[in-house]
């Protein structure tokens, strides 16, 4: 019997969480080399590292994510259709595009189809994706798995969380340490 390996897709919205409070290495260590990304996603985290998460270069450094995936010119059609759906317009090409090769990749690339997860802060995005059948998380539920794994201790993790939000990071704050506990 083959075991299927589970791909975790982080958006660069989550990377940033962890950049910004300097701890890329437990993300590492949480995404336990299951992490991809895309193209446009590997773009967008180049561009914070430069501009505002400097931490997020290591990542980068580390191929802690693979290779971007690239996306095949006969998948462009079926990528901006998706990019609509999140609200991308012509005017601005890559508002979007990150959200929409990920959810193309999990959707239609055999290798990926009902066996990866997506990590994203972003409500409607998440909410689409579940409306999808896509196994969805976002920071807060990767940190509650981090806690499970024994990679960081929950008041660690509430801690680090809270520290997000007070970086102006969209992340969703549980109750209390309590709670990342599963």
């Amino acid at each position: 019997m083959t075991l299927l390996r589970s791909f975790w897709f982080p958006d660069n919205t989550v990377l940033c969480n962890f950049a910004c409070v300097d701890r890329i290495a437990l993300l590492e260590a949480i995404l336990n080399g299951r992490g991809r990304w895309t193209a446009a996603v590997a773009y967008e985290a180049g561009n914070s590292a430069r501009i505002a998460h400097r931490p997020l270069q290591a990542l980068i450094d580390a191929g802690a994510l693979g290779e971007p995936i690239e996306i095949d010119e006969d998948e462009a059609a079926e990528v901006e259709t998706a990019r609509a759906a999140f609200g991308g317009v012509p005017e601005l090409p890559l508002k979007h595009l990150g959200e929409a090769q990920t959810l193309h990749l999990i959707q239609t690339r055999q290798e990926f189809k009902g066996i990866s997860t997506w990590i994203s802060d972003d409500r409607i995005t998440l909410s689409y994706a579940r409306r999808k059948g896509i196994s969805v998380m976002d920071t807060t539920d990767l940190m509650a798995y981090g806690c499970s794994m024994g990679d960081v201790r929950p008041e660690e993790a509430f801690d680090l969380l809270r520290r997000m939000v007070d970086e102006g990071q969209g992340v969703r704050l549980p109750g209390s340490a309590h709670d990342l506990s599963r």
